[in-house]
């Protein structure tokens, strides 16, 4: 961060090499839209190049410290997406499904990939961002904590609440499926 903080485009790039496909990633799913999570990482990188003379090594890594960002700004962004849905500036979101012609198969894992998607999306924003950070960024419990300002315990606490909460959305819509 030090080179990044003197101005080295390289070490920048490194950093966006090294991390930018996590981060991309976890905007994606938290947001649930690829074009919102890119511009999410891209500010990301450009508040990381702006303040890396500001990282100081001893209070996080840099991998927790960009996730620290990049959760901020994925709270903002679902802010700004509900305030223009709210006053009526946005369209519904479209996802254009790309079906092959034999994808039978695939629907099926399709429809429970969205009945996963649905029981996250359902999940209290800090269980969900807690959920997200485990899975999709592979932080640890201390690490969590520290992206969320959080302590351990209750990081670990919103692990369990969110599994929790998820497995019962799975399992009461598998429910719902058999008694169709």
């Amino acid at each position: 961060m030090a080179r990044i903080a003197a101005g080295s485009q390289r070490s920048l790039a490194e950093l966006i090499a090294r991390h930018g496909r996590g981060l991309q990633s976890f905007a994606a799913r938290y947001l649930g839209n690829s074009s919102d999570a890119e511009d999410v990482v891209q500010d990301v990188f450009v508040t990381a190049w702006k303040n890396a003379s500001r990282y100081d090594p001893q209070k996080a890594r840099v991998s927790t410290w960009l996730y620290k960002i990049a959760a901020n700004r994925c709270i903002d962004q679902r802010r700004r997406r509900f305030l223009r849905n709210f006053i009526g500036l946005d369209d519904l979101e479209s996802d254009p499904a790309s079906e092959a012609p034999d994808a039978e198969a695939r629907v099926s894992d399709r429809q429970e990939l969205s009945i996963v998607r649905d029981g996250i999306a359902a999940l209290p924003q800090r269980q969900r961002m807690a959920l997200l950070l485990k899975v999709v960024a592979d932080l640890d419990v201390p690490a969590i904590a520290e992206v969320m300002g959080t302590s351990i315990g209750s990081a670990e606490q919103l692990l369990v609440r969110a599994r929790r909460g998820l497995r019962d959305h799975v399992a009461a819509s598998d429910g719902r499926e058999r008694n169709v």
